[in-house]
């Protein structure tokens, strides 16, 4: 969870990497186009046992499985089956010796993750999971900023991720689908993992599976967390907030701005103001950033990871980090307790 990592490369830096693609559904189409398009990266193989409804093959032979993909003679894989497929296809990849981007969550349980993890390790790949969120310019300006110390010491980041239900979803609740983006970029964010978790969650759309989640926590390093996560409100919102001795920087991740509130340090004239002793509103500030696509970026992580680059490519092992603190806050809210890991 520290800065970029830098590997020795897999590929000769420069050298075409020949990518499959397996899984051509609602996230798969986008990563077709995005590798299409990234310098260095060439789509030669797609696999989809349901077909390619969204006609992303272009003059691609449409192959049945996995084991098709890697007879194609590529170089590395992305994944983007449902998440009950992930352990099956990853494993069958590190066994063919071919690199792999996994969509998160990594596995759909820790164990299955571990495995995964195992595999890659063993044969030595490279293998990564694909959270796009620390991809986002705000978040990555955020996380830039506070590694600069512009927040000071940080005490809180809490996120906000609610919004209608996404039809694409077939085989997980919000906690897997959703939440593990929060938990994975706030353990970013923060460069600590996390060390407990209390959550509720509920049930209000008739599917098995959770639709609504509440989650509050504490890292390694002493910050406190918040995660509201849901996929019944008719209102999009993807915030994140950090708040440290500085002041807050409020990350809205729909138009990838990046806010800066300072502590202010002018003194009220109003009684029942200044009485309070706490911090006060200071300037505002909202920064101007590049906006780059966060699944090209994503993309071009994974690129320069296998040519040998500083890349910011999230492990298997943050990824099953990632999964761990998930699988904690479905404990937490079937048993009533808090859950420390």
């Amino acid at each position: 969870m520290t800065g970029q990592e830098v590997t020795s490369g897999v590929i000769p830096e420069g050298q075409p990497i020949r990518m499959g693609l397996i899984g051509l559904g609602s996230m798969g189409r986008h990563h077709a186009r995005v590798i299409r398009e990234v310098e260095g990266m060439e789509l030669v193989a797609v696999a989809d046992a349901h077909g390619d409804a969204h006609g992303v093959a272009r003059g691609l032979e449409v192959l049945p499985d996995v084991e098709a993909l890697v007879a194609a003679g590529i170089d590395a894989a992305m994944v983007a089956v449902p998440t009950y497929l992930h352990e099956e296809v990853g494993l069958a990849l590190a066994a063919a010796g071919v690199h792999a981007m996994i969509e998160k969550p990594i596995a759909a349980t820790v164990a299955e993750g571990e495995r995964v993890a195992a595999a890659f390790e063993e044969a030595r790949l490279v293998g990564c999971v694909g959270y796009v969120e620390r991809c986002n310019p705000a978040l990555l300006e955020m996380r830039r900023r506070i590694e600069a110390g512009e927040l000071g010491s940080l005490y809180q980041i809490t996120t906000s991720r609610q919004g209608p239900f996404p039809a694409r979803i077939a085989d997980v609740g919000v906690v897997k689908d959703l939440a593990t983006h929060d938990v994975d970029l706030t353990a970013w964010i923060a460069q600590s993992a996390y060390s407990m978790i209390s959550a509720q969650v509920t049930h209000r759309s008739g599917r098995e599976h959770e639709d609504m989640v509440v989650a509050t926590g504490r890292l390694a390093n002493g910050t406190i967390v918040n995660h509201i996560v849901n996929w019944l409100s008719p209102l999009k919102i993807r915030e994140t907030v950090a708040t440290g001795e500085k002041g807050s920087f409020i990350a809205n991740t729909l138009s990838g701005d990046l806010t800066f509130v300072k502590n202010g340090d002018v003194a009220s004239s109003w009684d029942r103001v200044a009485v309070f002793r706490g911090v006060s509103e200071g300037d505002s500030i909202r920064y101007a950033i590049a906006k780059r696509e966060p699944l090209r970026v994503e993309q071009e992580n994974f690129r320069d990871r296998l040519w040998g680059r500083p890349s910011e490519a999230v492990s298997m092992s943050e990824g099953v980090h990632a999964l761990k603190v998930v699988e904690a806050v479905l404990e937490s809210a079937a048993s009533g307790t808090t859950v420390t890991l």
